[in-house]
This record gives C-alpha cells, structure tokens and sequence, in this order.
C-alpha cells in the first residue's frame, strides 16, 4: 500500500469558507489552521497514486482535524493528478464539516456528499445539506459555491432553498438611558 502522500492544507481549509459567504458579515475560517498538521483517521485506506496519479480512499469512521477544522465522513475519496491533490469528495449519512472562525464563531456544514475541487476551488453540497453559523443557515439539495469568487448557487432545480437571517444583536441599553 502507497503511503498517503501529503495534502494542500491552504486550499483544503477553503471549503469551511462556504458559511461566511452565506450570510452578512462574513467571517473568516482561522487563518492558523491552514498552517497545522493534517490528521485523517479511518477504518481503512486503500488506493493507488503510482505516478501522482489515481484515487485514495478512506471508509469507515472517516475523521479528519487541522487545527479546529473538523470533518466526518463515512468515506474519503482524494483524487491526484501528476502529483497534486485536485479533488476531495466525502460521502456520508451525512458527512460533517465544522471549523471556528477567526472571529471565534463557530461554523457547522452537513451534507449527503461535499465535493471539494481544489484546482477551481469549487465545492459543491449535495442531498440534504445545512450550513450553520452565529449569523444565520442556508439548506436546500444542492450548492454549489465558488471559494475565490463568492459565488454562491443553490436551488433552481425544482427543490427549495431555505436562509435563515438572525437579526443583528443589539448593545444593552446603558443604564438610565430613556428607551
């Protein structure tokens, strides 16, 4: 078996990205986590990357943490190509993603399957997904979002789409101020 060869950490963070886009006042994925260690832990892992090229799988209890970025899944699929990471797909009833931010809010995605395309950084939910977040959640069928460009699209294809907005917090009123 071929060890795991080593991930792009700075754009496999970009993915948990996807909740501030969602909603007003984005916030940001911590920017720290994209410089710590990668740690996948599964039941099993198989593949074949000869070459950098192929698939690598891991099933079972999929689990991977980088920093606070937290992601469950029932199965890991890492595609390559002449030796890079070019897509990530996690499968699962349902996989989880979740990572607090650098404004210390957290942030939770569930969906189906997430499929991460690192070279256009492109990441597509599927099949009953919700992303959370302090500010709000969106939950349909399918999303697609573009981590560079903020593009966001979902519905449209005969399912609905739900956003949920929470109202700004407002500051207490300072003591003896006339309401």
């Amino acid at each position: 078996m071929n060890p795991m060869p080593p991930a792009r950490p700075a754009k496999f963070a970009l993915p948990v990205l996807l909740a501030a886009a969602l909603l007003p006042a984005p916030g940001m994925a911590r920017e720290s986590d994209r410089n710590q260690p990668m740690n996948v832990d599964a039941d099993h892992s198989e593949g074949n990357l000869t070459g950098g090229n192929g698939r690598y799988r891991f099933s079972g209890n999929v689990v991977i943490t980088q920093g606070t970025l937290e992601v469950h899944a029932d199965t890991a699929d890492v595609f390559q190509k002449n030796g890079e990471t070019e897509r990530v797909v996690f499968s699962g009833k349902q996989a989880t993603l979740k990572q607090q931010m650098d404004d210390g809010s957290w942030m939770n995605a569930r969906a189906d399957n997430l499929d991460y395309n690192v070279n256009s950084e492109v990441i597509v939910l599927t099949g009953n997904y919700k992303v959370d977040s302090e500010r709000g959640s969106n939950s349909g069928q399918r999303m697609v979002y573009n981590t560079r460009t903020g593009d966001l699209q979902s519905g449209g294809d005969g399912t609905r789409v739900r956003t949920v907005i929470q109202p700004k917090a407002k500051a207490p009123a300072a003591a003896g101020e006339n309401r």
